[in-house]
């Protein structure tokens, strides 16, 4: 089993997964734990394998081999219980058009077995926290691609999960939008495990704690971001050298 490399309780856990489509190995034994408390950077260029990789710590996707763990729930033996634990923003989230923000909140909401009395309030408590109270009644189809991702990230936070897994969750917001975000993840890494996935470099340095750092299918580096980063901050070097030798050797 996998444990958090700071010590502390892994509330995701990826333990050896692997994912073949055909004769294409997309994710090739993956392993790495994300600690409550903290935020994790799932990193790497498009092909990499995090989507894939997301896609099996929800229950999307079933693994070829290894295990999907998330807050102490096998994902495979006890989806139930893993995915009540987990609010989970797709890849380029969509769909659904027809509905409002409300509409899709509300039906994650009774998804999630929340009361009648209850969904009301925990609606209004995430459109407060993603200013989404002027687009709550228009139809998701009507609106432009960042308030679409806001509301994507709102059915996310339904019920307030003790995990959340978001890929790309700044795709399509404007840089106020962005900000707005990265502030609202710093105050829920406190008491939440969050792993997302980004292409901002920037973006991990400023907000993950940890890094994952994923290229042709497997994990090449696992660490926290500050022993990632040069003496100015920056993760593009360590990203640069990294992931050169992986895609080498992919061809």
């Amino acid at each position: 089993m996998v444990e958090a490399a700071t010590g502390e309780r892994a509330a995701i856990v990826a333990d050896g997964l692997s994912r073949r489509f055909g004769d294409l190995e997309a994710v090739r034994d993956v392993s790495f734990a994300v600690a409550e408390g903290s935020i994790t950077a799932l990193l790497g260029a498009n092909g990499a394998g995090k989507t894939t990789t997301m896609r099996m710590l929800t229950g999307g996707l079933a693994p070829s081999a290894g295990r999907a763990i998330v807050a102490g729930a096998d994902v495979a033996a006890d989806p139930a219980r893993a995915r009540a634990a987990t609010g989970y923003l797709p890849e380029s989230a969509g769909g659904f058009h027809h509905l409002t923000p409300w509409e899709l909140m509300m039906f994650v909401a009774e998804a999630r077995g929340l009361t009648a009395a209850a969904v009301g309030a925990e609606l209004c408590r995430i459109a407060a926290l993603l200013d989404l109270d002027r687009v709550l009644a228009q139809p998701l189809g009507t609106l432009s691609k960042g308030w679409r991702q806001r509301a994507w990230l709102g059915q996310a936070l339904v019920g307030d999960p003790a995990v959340l897994i978001l890929d790309e969750p700044t795709d399509g917001l404007d840089p106020t939008q962005k900000i707005l975000l990265r502030r609202l993840l710093r105050e829920l890494a406190g008491r939440k495990a969050i792993l997302m996935s980004t292409h901002i470099l920037e973006e991990a340095e400023e907000l993950c704690d940890r890094v994952v750092l994923m290229a042709a299918g497997r994990v090449v580096a696992d660490s926290a971001t500050a022993d990632l980063v040069d003496r100015s901050g920056r993760l593009a070097p360590a990203y640069q050298r990294l992931t050169q030798p992986a895609a080498a050797d992919s061809t």
